[in-house]
This record gives C-alpha cells, structure tokens and sequence, in this order.
C-alpha cells in the first residue's frame, strides 16, 4: 500500500501561482506515494459552538479524517498581507480542533512559499511555520522554499526547467524527511 502525501493550497483562486506550483510538485512525488489534493474552499469558517452543539459540518469530519491518514503535508501558498491566507489557517484550526484531538500532530511537513514580488512569500512561510511547530509537525528547515517572481516561473502551464529541477531536490529531501520523522 502506498504511503499519502497531502498537498494543500493556501490559494482559492482557479488560476493561482500556488496551484500550478502545488501541480508541479506533485508530479514530482515518486513512484510507492499518492497525492491527496486537501481542499479547503468548503470548510466553514472555524467555530467551536459547532462542535460543541453536534453540528459539525461533514466537510470538516472529512478534513479530521483524511489528515491522520497521511505520511506527510506539503503546503504551498502566496502571501497575503505578509501572513497566511485565512482559507489555510482555517484549515489548520479545524484540523486542530476539538481540544485534545490535533489531526496534524505529529506529521512532517514541507512549506512552498511563491509570490509575484521579491521575497517569494517569505512572511507567510515564516507565520506558516510558527503554526506548524505549534500543531507538533516536524517541518523541514532546509531548503527553505520562497518562490518569487511567480509571473515568470512558467511558460504556459509548464514549469520553467531550473526552478523544477530546484522543487525535485526539494521532493526527494521531504521524502528522505517523511522517513525520519515517521510516527
């Protein structure tokens, strides 16, 4: 049975920089591991009162659920306002949640930042990455992945052939990483 490595998206635009990234990467992944696309766009807004009144919405069961089930999570994601897009630290609260019953625990981590600008999403990577170490994911420390000038990152839908041969270095390090942080 194949390993699951999860990939969530920071971006709820149809065209945005960081799915085409995230796309990239995954075909990137190596034979003996699937990718499971993490959605975000459906989960409400988090709220504890829905938990605790029994009216949790399935949307977020099916993210509690599939999360576990994972050897590793990349997440890649723009900048916004030097921060995390909310649809992603949304997911993070959910997933964190109820107390006591952290679905991200424990499981290693990848974080790819991209932005049109010159820092590559450094900001949100930093921000990313204090909330991981609070949910206890081991997250990888190097590379450290900022992606900038997005714009210019692709001819087409294709991946220009330096930074793809730089994200393949960095799958092989986060798969050798998932090895060495396995539960």
């Amino acid at each position: 049975m194949n390993k699951k490595i999860g990939i969530v998206v920071g971006s709820l635009r149809k065209d945005a920089f960081s799915l085409k990234v995230a796309k990239t990467f995954a075909s990137l992944i190596p034979e003996g591991y699937d990718v499971e696309w993490i959605e975000t766009a459906d989960l409400p807004l988090f709220n504890d009162d829905l938990d605790t009144s029994g009216q949790t919405p399935a949307s977020w069961t099916r993210l509690r659920e599939l999360v576990p089930t994972l050897s590793g999570v990349v997440f890649v994601t723009p900048e916004f306002n030097r921060s995390i897009p909310a649809s992603l630290k949304n997911a993070l609260d959910i997933g964190s949640r109820p107390m006591g019953k952290n679905s991200w625990n424990g499981i290693p981590a990848q974080i790819i930042s991209q932005s049109p600008g010159n820092i590559g999403g450094f900001g949100a990577a930093q921000d990313l990455r204090k909330v991981l170490a609070f949910l206890n994911m081991p997250t990888v420390t190097q590379p450290e992945v900022y992606l900038s000038k997005s714009m210019d990152l692709f001819a087409g839908d294709e991946m220009v052939a330096g930074t793809k041969g730089f994200l393949q270095k960095v799958a092989d390090n986060f798969i050798k990483f998932i090895d060495l942080n396995s539960k």
